[in-house]
């Protein structure tokens, strides 16, 4: 029985011809990444193993989360991975003004590329299967022995085949597409599955939508989520990385746990409401509700901070202004989405239109800061989680869109169609 992509990736970092389902295997790390939060936490642990980090090109540090520093205690958490990073020698640590949010700035920097074996301290590390690696969250106690070792074990997972054809609607995009999915199968419908991301309709994906729909892999319960790697991919590893990598390819006869068919075409713009990722509702059946209100939007995050969605979100928002019972915040993802968000003059746009724009961050998506909501308050957003108390208190209410449908409801003053609002 042959392999699939992800079970060739694994099998060659563990130097094994072969490996099955459900098998234990200790493989070697490309990339081992952490944030201001989880990297605090790993450092004890690490310091109980080894005195230096395996490979200081390995080693990732991002204060992402809680930056700029909201107060003492992320402060302090910050520093301690600061000097660590120094202490170190490490090749790659992003400081705030200089990065971004982890999962946007290290495609981006050319830090992680074709399969390579990622883990980050941080469950949305399977951003980076968008790019044909295989990458995932691990914990505090994995982390701070990838760190020290540069080796980690793993349980091979099973695969879910996605085979995507057609070609997605004008205001249809991987948000979209992915809640689509975990509407589904169910936000545990992959649970510690490799979903692997197959056929025609893939070519009609752009990379910024691969990198949405690997990051919310996780919501559907996955292992990791992964593209194979085609002419875009190329492209874009081209253009952002030195690394050399390698290609992998699944057998034709590799097995799948399931195979689950989607004609893009026939998606439809779609919000998952509270308090899951796959409780999705298409903007038809929302448009038959009675209208629902928001208080707040939210446009960024590693799932939807990239220049492809600054401008989607800019198009819709152009000549309108916020209505005035929304408040909106616009995250780019990074120093450079930012810098280019002026040069197209993108951020003229979202201030004339009544928007906050804040300095690259996690900011509101955990309800860490930039963004917390009150008892009460509805907010649509581009994040990947609408969990009870995600953004602020528990009585709140999560809404996850795409920048498209995030830009209109902001104008409308309750969740909208983009296709009724429309972009100049």
């Amino acid at each position: 029985m042959g392999m699939t992509m992800t079970q060739k990736i694994l099998a060659a970092h563990a130097g094994l011809d072969s490996v099955t389902a459900g098998q234990l295997i200790e493989a070697k790390l490309d990339v081992v990444m952490a944030n201001d939060i989880t990297g605090p936490m790993a450092l004890p642990i690490f310091r109980q193993m080894a005195d230096k980090v395996f490979d200081k090109d390995k080693v990732v540090l991002v204060p992402d989360h809680f930056t700029p520093n909201k107060d003492i205690k992320s402060a302090e958490n910050s520093k301690s991975i600061r000097e660590f990073a120094k202490n170190q020698g490490l090749s790659w640590y992003f400081e705030q003004g200089k990065s971004g949010v982890e999962h946007a700035i290290l495609p981006e920097a050319g830090v992680v590329a074709a399969g390579e074996c990622i883990i980050g301290a941080d469950s949305h590390t399977c951003t980076y299967g968008a790019l044909g690696a295989f990458s995932t969250g691990v914990g505090t106690t994995d982390i701070a022995t990838g760190m020290a070792m540069g080796e980690l074990w793993f349980k091979v997972p099973s695969a879910i085949k996605f085979v995507l054809t057609g070609k997605p609607g004008k205001y249809v995009s991987g948000k979209d597409i992915i809640i689509h999915i975990i509407g589904k199968i169910g936000v545990d419908g992959a649970l510690y599955k490799s979903m692997e991301f197959t056929g025609d309709g893939i070519k009609n994906l752009s990379m910024a939508d691969r990198f949405t729909m690997a990051n919310m892999a996780i919501e559907a319960g996955a292992k990791n989520g992964i593209f194979p790697v085609d002419e875009k991919t190329e492209e874009y590893l081209k253009e952002h990385t030195k690394k050399e990598y390698k290609v992998y390819e699944a057998d034709e006869d590799a097995e799948y746990e399931s195979v689950v068919e989607i004609n893009l075409s026939e998606v439809r713009p779609t919000v998952a409401f509270p308090h899951l990722p796959g409780n999705a509702k298409t903007i038809d059946e929302i448009e038959a509700m009675e209208p629902i209100k928001i208080d707040q939007v939210v446009i960024g995050s590693c799932t939807n901070g990239r220049m492809e969605d600054m401008r989607k979100a800019a198009a819709i928002l152009q000549g309108h202004t916020v209505h005035p019972d929304v408040r909106v915040m616009v995250v780019p993802a990074t120093q450079k989405i930012y810098k280019q968000c002026i040069r197209e003059g993108l951020l003229e746009i979202f201030v004339d239109a009544g928007c906050a724009v804040n300095t690259p961050s996690c900011g509101p998506c955990m309800g860490g800061h930039m963004g917390v909501m009150a008892a009460g308050e509805k907010c649509v957003s581009t994040t990947n989680r609408n969990f009870v108390g995600r953004m602020g208190h528990v009585d709140s209410l999560i809404y996850l869109a795409s920048p498209e449908v995030a830009a209109a409801s902001a104008i409308a003053g309750y969740i909208a169609n983009p296709e009724k609002v429309g972009d100049k």
